[in-house]
C-alpha cells in the first residue's frame, strides 16, 4: 500500500496514516483568526453581443454572489475543516460589511470580534465573469474598491482589547494581513506576548512580511511572488535563489518555520537547522482557479500545528488542501471530509 507522501527533493517523506490521524483531530481545536476581511463579489453574466460604442463585450447580468475573501476566507476554511473559529477584524459600516457579518452569524461562527467602523470602506473585489448559456464563466474584469486609509485608531484599539481577551484557552492564532490596516506589528507583538508562546502563531502577509520581524510569530506562509518582492529578485526555476531567500527570511524574522507556496511547483518548507524540504504539487498542475488558495493553505497549516503536527506534516496537509481548493471555481473552501478522502486515496494508492 502507498503509505508515504514522497518528495522529489529535500528531507524525508511523511507517513500518510499519521496525516489522516492529525486531520481527524481538527474538530476539537479552537482557533482565532485576526486580520483583514475582504468581500469577494462575483458578477455573472451572459455574453449578448459586442457593444457598438466600443470593442467590448456586453453582458446580460444573471446573478451576483458574495463570498468571504482575504482573512474571512481563511476563517471560512478553518470552519470548513472543522475548527471552532473566532474572528477578529474591522469592516466598514456598509452593505458589504453587513453581508460579511451576516455570513458568519448564519454559519454559527463566533462573530463578536467583527467591529464596524463608520465612514470606513469594506475592502471589496468585484469580478465580472462572462459566459454563454450552459458554459462556465470566465473572468473578464476585476474592480477593487479599497479604503484609502487604515481603520480608525479607536476601532483598532477596541479590536485589540477584544482579541486579547479571547486568547486564553485557544489552540492557535492565525493572522491574515492583506495590507488594509487591521493588523500591525505592535498588535501582533502584544497578542503573542499574551499567549506566552503556548500555542502556534501563523502569519500570511501580502505585502510586508518583514515588518513582523521580532514579533514572536511561529511560522509564515508567503507565496513565491511575495518572496520575490521581499527580496527584489526573481526565483522562477532557480532553486538556489529560492533557498537563499527562504533561509534569509527565516533568520531575519526569527521564525521556527517558513512555508513558501509555489503554485504548480508545489511548496518549500524551511526550518531552523534543517535542509529545505521541497514538496511537489498534490494532484493536477492544471488549476481551475487559484483565488484564495493561500487562505486555504494558512488554515490547514495552522490547524495541523494546533493538533501538534510537525512543520513537515503540517506542510504536507496544507499542500493537499491547496491542491484540492484550486480545482474549485471562485473563492472556495476545503472540508475536513474532502481532505480526509484525499489522504485515504493516497494511502490506498489512488491518484494524487
Amino acid at each position: 500500500m502507498k503509505r508515504r507522501a514522497e518528495e522529489r527533493h529535500g528531507r524525508s517523506s511523511v507517513d500518510l496514516v499519521s496525516l489522516a490521524e492529525i486531520v481527524e483531530r481538527f474538530a476539537a481545536k479552537r482557533v482565532v483568526l485576526f486580520g483583514d476581511f475582504v468581500a469577494d463579489e462575483f458578477q455573472y453574466g451572459e455574453i449578448t453581443r459586442v457593444s457598438r460604442e466600443a470593442p467590448v463585450l456586453i453582458l446580460r447580468h444573471r446573478e451576483t454572489h458574495l463570498a468571504p475573501g482575504g482573512g474571512a476566507n481563511a476563517a471560512n476554511n478553518l470552519a470548513a475543516l472543522g475548527a471552532q473559529v473566532s474572528v477578529f477584524t474591522i469592516v466598514g459600516d456598509d452593505a458589504c460589511g453587513d453581508a460579511l457579518v451576516r455570513y458568519f452569524r448564519e454559519r454559527g461562527i463566533e462573530a463578536r470580534g467583527i467591529l464596524r467602523a463608520k465612514g470606513w470602506k469594506t475592502p471589496t473585489k468585484t469580478r465580472f465573469l462572462a459566459g454563454w448559456a450552459h458554459t462556465a464563466g470566465q473572468q473578464v474584469l476585476r474592480v477593487d474598491r479599497e479604503p484609502e486609509v487604515a481603520p480608525p485608531e479607536k476601532a483598532r484599539s477596541s479590536l485589540q482589547a477584544r482579541l486579547e481577551a479571547r486568547l486564553p484557552n485557544v489552540d492557535a492564532l492565525a493572522i491574515s494581513d492583506y495590507g488594509f490596516g487591521t493588523v500591525s506589528d505592535e498588535a501582533v507583538k502584544s497578542a503573542v506576548r499574551k499567549l506566552r508562546n503556548k500555542v502556534p502563531v501563523t502569519m500570511d502577509a501580502r505585502y510586508r512580511l518583514d515588518a513582523y520581524a521580532g514579533t514572536g510569530i511561529t511560522a509564515a506562509t508567503p507565496n513565491e511572488a511575495e518572496m520575490e518582492a521581499l527580496h527584489h529578485t526573481t526565483i522562477g526555476r532557480n532553486t538556489e535563489q529560492l533557498e537563499r531567500c527562504g533561509t534569509e527570511t527565516l533568520a531575519k524574522l526569527k521564525l521556527a518555520a517558513l512555508l513558501v507556496t509555489r503554485g504548480k511547483d508545489g511548496m518549500t518548507l524551511f526550518e531552523r537547522n534543517s535542509r529545505p524540504a521541497h514538496i511537489p504539487i498534490h494532484g493536477s498542475n492544471q488549476a481551475v482557479d487559484v483565488t484564495g488558495a493561500g487562505d486555504t493553505v494558512l488554515a490547514a497549516f495552522t490547524l495541523s500545528l494546533a493538533c501538534g503536527a510537525s512543520f513537515l506534516a503540517a506542510a504536507h496537509i496544507a499542500n493537499i488542501a491547496g491542491g484540492l481548493v484550486v480545482m474549485k471555481r471562485g473563492t472556495a473552501t476545503v472540508s475536513r471530509q474532502e481532505l480526509m478522502d484525499a489522504i485515504r486515496r493516497d494511502i490506498s494508492g489512488g491518484a494524487g
